[in-house]
This record gives C-alpha cells, structure tokens and sequence, in this order.
C-alpha cells in the first residue's frame, strides 16, 4: 500500500494498491501534529488495501490540505 502525494509518479510507478492525497510532498498523510487527520487516512489506507481488487488502482482520499492551498500555486 502506498499513500502518495504525487499521482503522476505513481501511476506511472504502478504499485499494487494506492491512495492519493493531494498534499504537499513529504506530509503524504497530512499535516504534522494533525493526528485526527492521519488517523482518517491511515484507516482509509488500510480499507483501500482490503477493497482495490487490481494492480495499479489509485483511490483519491476527499480530503484537503488544511492550511492555504497557496502551496500548489508555487509549484508552477
């Protein structure tokens, strides 16, 4: 199971089961001390590992960067 925060490596890297956060790279399962948070993803992590049925799925977690989104815009 791998929690990525770059869903292009990871699709082209095609490990067996994934889950997508659309995070900051480096804070995969969210921001530091944010245990509610972490804890929401380990445990979606762990039910995609039991429910992905095919090598290379990647389920998209709903869940947003809890600070300003301001840090996409500097990766352009």
């Amino acid at each position: 199971m791998v929690v990525s925060s770059a869903r292009d490596i990871t699709a082209a890297v095609r490990p067996p089961r994934a889950v997508f956060t659309n995070f900051p790279l480096g804070h995969n399962i969210g921001a530091a001390f944010d245990t509610e948070l972490q804890d929401k993803i380990v445990r979606d992590a762990l039910t995609a590992l039991t429910t992905l049925t095919e090598p290379g799925m990647i389920v998209e977690l709903p869940y947003t960067w809890p600070e300003n989104p301001a840090w996409e815009s500097r990766l352009t």
